[in-house]
């Protein structure tokens, strides 16, 4: 999200004529080689292959810290700091320059400058020399050049629908919106939906595209991107502005990298990956206070929302965490504990590293986080991390590596120091493991079981953990979940397995009995008992039948015969605390949900749940959720847990969402409670055991 410096000073809904750049001759770049967009090609390498690497301004420019904001943005500034990249950084991998929102707006008035065809244009008074000068100068330091636009039509751009649209005779500004002037991008008073039923659009998009190439630009940004950034209605649908976006830069001929911002919606994760290199599933890390960020604004939420991404990255499009902002300690906003566990979880989830900082103000420390090359290699393998879970802020992450060692990141989220442990059977590591420090560049030995280490409060250790050699078989399948229930049928899932022997398939074992064989990675066991206990495992297998060892026990316990059953959170028996309420919710179960939950003012306990037996069962949970995600504090007959519930960043809270998870249960009636004592909560539709 970047609230400044693209908003127009006069009221919503009026216009004014736009400011016009004065032309900067220069001749156009001749198109680099065309390069591949998705992963998968034989015939061109993938553009974004690995995550970039480089610097943004967007972070000085949205601080208060003295000396920085909006007049920061100049050409001199970036140019100081590309000076800085190429020197100290370049040589680490950093090598993109990133000039964000603000670029193309006046000073004086905070209205955007366009030309005389609607395209954006340099303010002439922060980049005098025109864009195309500050790519020349970017590529002679040998770095790359990236530009911001938000999507849509600037509203400053519009002139009264009569500015023309270039090499497309007879199309105007007027031709390319709706006739209603919707507004479009996630402020909702910077841009107009563009109509794609006009072939005058696609002309529009196509010729701001090659504006870009000839400049020179090689990472193109376009904020402000729905479904996501806080809207999700058709006047915020913007899949038609990406899909032409797509279009017009790989037309261009050069190669270009194509980010979405600021917070995408999940939902439509197939639609980014198949039109762009990398999206972001957060909104922006920055504080917009007196530092670049702090930790509960909003660096921290960043463990919880970027999990369901996992599975969605990999080479021509990444997640994106946002602005690495940990190289100089007072600007900042973090301590060193803090800065460390930052760029801990960009590297794991092998994010893009671009440096927020005035890299003029680098500090050793920060300095030797930013160019820890054993950690850098860890972002740019490509391979990320996943929670061992997430039910308590002391979490394991970790990556199981071609080669089977193992990148294992220890973090402790929490107030207060506490004991954080890697256990090797969560790994399906058996006997000892050698365990390396990524950050001290030191062995630390063999390790037999497990790793613990006491962390500071928001601290972190990076390992590289390897096991001694298994040779001669598959590895064995991690991350065995059950994923569903009934009184006779359980369903799960795993990981593939991408270490030792090539893996032909995969058999499922119930209490020590094979239940059933499969060539995927999910499988359900049919023919089972209800109110019935079973510990289910997975084994790999090849194709000359050798099997790896069992992966950890899954225990489900079947629902009764009547099973499972469905509670409603708004049913009259359950209990309702501090500002908790029942609200009206036309596509819940019921037509009802409960709201107005947690920041310590508010749960509600659901009453009664019957198991026929003691035993972990399976429970179902709808809820609505339109922000990035919330954290509820589920609590089961007294003993609580964290769950992490990821939300659809698009401000729709009447569509249910559904996450499955395990509960202990008692024999007889049970007590489910939702809320949380520091946070505020999802609302909560109905749970189903």
């Amino acid at each position: 999200m970047r609230r400044a410096f693209i908003l127009p000073a006069l009221a919503v809904g009026a216009l004014a004529a736009p400011l016009v750049a004065p032309a900067v001759a220069a001749p156009a770049t001749a198109p680099a080689p065309a390069v591949a967009r998705t992963a998968g090609t034989t015939t061109a390498p993938v553009l974004a292959a690995k995550p970039y690497m480089g610097w943004s301004s967007w972070s000085l420019e949205s601080t208060n810290f003295p000396g920085y904001g909006g007049p920061w943005l100049t050409e001199s500034h970036v140019l100081q700091q590309a000076d800085i990249l190429a020197s100290k950084l370049k040589s680490h991998g950093y090598e993109y320059v990133n000039v964000d929102a603000g670029w193309n707006v006046n000073p004086n008035t905070q209205k955007n400058v366009v030309d005389e065809y609607a395209r954006p244009a340099a303010d002439p008074v922060k980049f005098p020399h025109g864009m195309k000068y500050l790519g020349d100068k970017l590529h002679a330091k040998g770095l790359k050049f990236g530009i911001y636009m938000a999507v849509g039509l600037y509203i400053d751009a519009y002139n009264d629908g009569k500015s023309p649209i270039l090499d497309a005779p007879g199309c105007t500004t007027k031709d390319i919106v709706y006739p209603d002037l919707r507004k479009t991008s996630g402020w909702d008073n910077v841009s107009y939906q563009l109509n794609f039923s006009s072939p005058c659009t696609t002309k529009y998009i196509d010729s701001i595209a090659q504006e870009y190439a000839d400049w020179g630009v090689d990472f193109l940004k376009i904020d402000g991107v729905g479904p996501g950034s806080n809207q999700g209605d058709e006047a915020h649908n913007n899949v038609p502005d990406i899909q032409a976006w797509h279009s017009a830069l790989e037309k261009t001929g050069r190669p270009i990298q194509f980010i979405l911002s600021w917070s995408l919606s999940h939902d439509k994760a197939d639609v980014w990956k198949q039109n762009s290199n990398g999206w972001r599933i957060d909104t922006d890390v920055e504080c917009y206070c007196d530092t670049l960020v702090t930790w509960n604004n909003s660096v921290k939420q960043r463990w919880n929302d970027v999990v369901p991404w996992i599975d969605d990255a990999g080479p021509g499009h990444w997640n994106n965490l946002d602005s690495l902002d940990v190289g100089a300690g007072p600007l900042d906003g973090l301590n060193e504990v803090e800065r460390q566990s930052h760029m801990t979880l960009w590297a794991i989830e092998s994010a893009p590293l671009y440096i927020g900082d005035d890299l003029t103000h680098l500090d050793p420390y920060g300095l030797s986080l930013l160019t820890n090359d054993e950690v850098i290699a860890v972002d740019q393998a490509g391979n990320p991390a996943r929670p061992v879970s997430q039910d308590s802020p002391e979490q394991v992450w970790y990556a199981r590596n071609t080669d089977g060692s193992y990148t294992v990141a220890l973090f402790n989220l929490g107030k207060g120091y506490a004991d954080v442990t890697a256990d090797w059977s969560d790994l399906g590591i058996s006997g000892k493991a050698a365990v390396r420090d990524l950050w001290s560049h030191k062995n630390l030995g063999k390790v037999n079981g497990s790793f613990t280490d006491n962390l500071p409060p928001h601290g972190s250790r990076l390992l590289r953990v390897t096991p001694e050699a298994v040779t001669g078989r598959p590895g064995v399948p991690l991350a065995a979940h059950a994923t569903a229930s009934t009184a006779t049928t359980v369903s799960l899932a795993w990981l593939p397995v991408n270490t030792g022997t090539a893996t032909s398939g995969y058999d499922v074992y119930a209490n020590g009995t094979k239940v059933a064989t499969t060539s995927g990675t999910s499988a359900t066991v049919t023919g089972l008992k209800a109110a019935t206990g079973y510990a289910f495992t997975v084994v790999a297998h090849d194709s000359r039948g050798r099997r790896s060892a069992a992966g950890k026990a899954v225990p489900v316990t079947t629902p009764a015969a009547d099973g499972p059953v469905a509670y409603e959170a708004e049913a009259s028996g359950n209990t309702l605390t501090g500002n908790a309420s029942v609200n009206d919710c036309s596509a819940c179960s019921g037509g009802k949900k409960v709201g107005n939950l947690g920041g310590g003012n508010g749960s509600v306990a659901i009453n009664n749940v019957a198991a026929p037996e003691d035993g972990t069962y399976l429970m179902k949970l709808d809820y609505t959720d339109g922000s990035s995600g919330r954290t509820v504090v589920v609590t089961v007959n007294g003993t609580a847990f964290q769950l992490p519930l990821p939300g659809g960043n698009d401000n729709q809270w009447g569509r249910p969402r559904t996450v499955t998870v395990p509960v202990r249960l008692k024999a007889g009636a049970n007590t489910v409670s939702f809320g949380n004592p520091s946070d505020y909560v999802s609302d909560i539709d109905r749970i189903t055991v």
